[in-house]
């Protein structure tokens, strides 16, 4: 059985939201986000969603546009 993050089920702070948005403008693999803040992966898309944060990396191009 997989080890529960520290922070599971509790509630999101306002600190918190900040730190996702400022790791996930960074390009910081949403992994990594997860285990600063001590949740899921789940709950860091979901989160992300929730405030409208993209998880998407910005300095990659789209499939088929590099020529």
């Amino acid at each position: 059985m997989a080890k529960t993050p520290p922070n599971s089920g509790e509630l999101w702070t306002p600190s918190q939201d900040t730190q996702l948005r400022g790791e996930a403008a960074g390009n910081t693999p949403t992994g990594l986000i997860a285990h600063h803040l001590g949740r899921s992966e789940d709950s860091v898309r979901s989160r992300a969603s929730a405030i409208h944060v993209s998880l998407k990396p910005t300095n990659q191009s789209p499939y088929g546009t590099k020529k």
